[in-house]
């Protein structure tokens, strides 16, 4: 009894990846010869006798069907490759080592199609080109009409090269010093400031100045930021004393983007 349920067992895995075999050829679209018919056939054959319930007919019948669709599909293959004139690889690989080497040179040099052969110029672009070629000035003359403008030294005062944003009217230091204690003198009583409530400025361009000012703090050690994450509000503390060395915490970049929509919602808050 256990002989036969164990052969039983091995015949329904048989049949199982018949049909698997079967239907990953058909869907993947694979060579249907990949299938040995006469083998699945003969596998069928030895378990048929064995089989006495209606699930193990059905997977017999599933089987049988499955090869029937390969067995289609190799004929269609057969069909499909007799009317497009196909011929093996390996025949033609075959053929072509027995035939000698000038034949084989004939042959490639009467097919062979090159792209430059097909590009070639014709005659009248040959002509539109030399017709550009009597046309043009000579090089010496073209150089001849480049034009050079002269200016005369001139002097300028301190203002306007301040004005022009070429020197600056105070070192950068002094500024981002004056900046650091108009921030320790907006802070009560040790508490910490909200980012917007401090570089807000009543124009967007000044607002700017603030926030790039700002990061100069933070960067060198005259304060630093804090995140709220969960009110998702950010705060600025400036310290008593610029610190040497920066804090582990503030090492992580915190870009802080400072839009024109942003400046108008803090604006309007600010008036409400």
């Amino acid at each position: 009894m256990t002989v036969i349920k164990q052969k039983k067992r091995l015949g329904k895995e048989h049949l199982q990846r018949v049909i698997d075999q079967c239907r990953s050829v058909q869907e993947k679209g694979l060579d249907p010869f990949l299938v040995e018919v006469d083998d699945i056939i003969e596998i069928i054959q030895t378990y048929f006798p064995e089989w006495d319930n209606p699930e193990e007919l059905c997977l017999d019948a599933e089987a049988i069907h499955q090869i029937a669709s390969t067995i289609k599909l190799q004929s269609e293959w057969v069909k499909h490759r007799s009317t497009s004139l196909y011929t093996d690889p390996f025949l033609i690989e075959e053929k072509l080592r027995k035939l000698p080497l000038e034949e084989i040179e004939a042959i490639f040099l009467n097919s062979w199609h090159p792209i430059v052969e097909l590009e070639q110029i014709s005659p009248k672009s040959l002509v539109e080109s030399v017709k550009y070629w009597q046309n043009l000035v000579p090089l010496h003359q073209r150089w001849q009409n480049s034009t050079q403008y002269q200016t005369e030294a001139g002097t300028t005062t301190f203002e306007e090269l301040v004005k022009q944003q070429i020197i600056a009217k105070e070192a950068f230091s002094n500024k981002l010093e004056q900046f650091w204690m108009e921030l320790r003198a907006k802070r009560v009583d040790d508490e910490k400031i909200e980012y917007w409530d401090f570089i807000g400025a009543p124009t967007y361009e000044e607002t700017v100045k603030r926030a790039y000012m700002t990061s100069f703090l933070v960067t060198y050690g005259y304060a630093t930021l804090e995140v709220d994450r969960l009110e998702e509000m950010v705060f600025i503390k400036p310290f008593k004393k610029p610190r040497q060395k920066v804090d582990l915490k503030q090492a992580v970049s915190l870009p802080i983007a400072i839009s024109f929509t942003d400046w108008n919602s803090w604006k309007d808050g600010v008036k409400k």
